[in-house]
């Protein structure tokens, strides 16, 4: 096993190596900027968003559709950032340019870029409703973290292509579509760390905020996260089960669905809740997909 210090070198070195994918368009990171600045306004907002056509009809196509269910339709962008909130619009910039990096082919007969899309819109889905339903008011980062939580593996892809194959060929999938091995592991022995390290790493690198971070560095083990995080992580944590369950794409680095006891006790999840959650799930992710498919 890779020491902490060759650990740490391994992540600098792919995350160098990939700067097509390590960099987000500069008018997202400009807004990540202006958000996380407590005197920033929905003024300076408007004017940073008005430069981009594309983010503006994207940003009017969020606040009109049923996903944040407004009433009235809204054509104004200054009006749509009131409405929505600093926070949210922020979020909308990084999915908009995330759908953008998980483009690429079939790179083995049970992997493709776009089938960890599919599973990374599913998780999104699937925390924000689980956020909405326990109360928990954070909703806008409950989805931003369902969509990023495997975006390591988007790292490994461009960092090592062949190293990723050698990977999914240890764990393809038997005839009930669960893996035949456990990813995480043959993801230390092969890379030396795992897609969790990946993704935590190329998060800092685009600054995002710590509790992003660590959706990303512990998502598969939520009870390792720093206390003050660990409510999000395990959100995340339930939601791609849920998401897995349900079939929406890539699953080989969950070995089963079950969901952690701990995770019923941190988040005060009841089986009648979470079943809740699985029924309105469908409508949930159908709304999503059109606004990211």
């Amino acid at each position: 096993m890779a020491t902490d210090v060759q650990q740490e070198q391994i992540l600098k070195e792919a995350i160098s190596e990939i700067n097509h994918i390590a960099t987000l368009p500069e008018i997202t990171l400009k807004i990540i900027e202006l958000v996380e600045d407590p005197t920033s306004t929905a003024q300076d907002l408007h004017k940073l968003i008005s430069i981009d056509p594309a983010l503006c009809s994207r940003v009017l196509k969020v606040v009109n559709s049923s996903f944040y269910g407004l009433p009235g339709q809204i054509a104004a962008i200054n009006r749509a950032i009131v409405m929505l909130g600093l926070n949210a619009v922020k979020n909308i910039a990084i999915a908009a340019s995330l759908a953008k990096l998980f483009r690429g082919g079939q790179i083995t007969p049970y992997f493709a870029a776009r089938d960890l899309w599919d599973h990374s819109i599913g998780t999104a889905s699937a925390t924000k409703l689980l956020a909405e339903k326990l109360g928990f008011g954070l909703t806008d980062e409950a989805f931003l973290a369902g969509l990023i939580h495997d975006i390591g593996m988007m790292v490994e892809m461009q960092y090592d292509r062949n190293k990723l194959i050698d990977i999914l060929d240890a764990v393809k999938p038997g005839e009930d579509g669960v893996p035949t091995g456990n990813m995480l592991e043959k993801e230390t022995e092969v890379f030396g760390v795992t897609h969790q390290d990946f993704g935590s790493a190329l998060c800092e690198r685009w600054k995002f905020p710590k509790t992003l971070i660590s959706v990303t560095k512990f998502h598969h083990c939520p009870s390792e996260a720093p206390e003050e995080h660990r409510t999000l992580v395990y959100l995340v944590h339930v939601a791609e089960r849920i998401a897995a369950d349900h079939g929406c794409g890539f699953r080989l680095d969950l070995e089963n669905t079950d969901i952690d006891k701990a995770a019923f006790e941190k988040l005060g999840l009841t089986q009648e809740k979470l079943e809740e959650v699985r029924e309105e799930f469908p409508a949930m992710l159908e709304n999503t997909a059109d606004l990211l498919g």
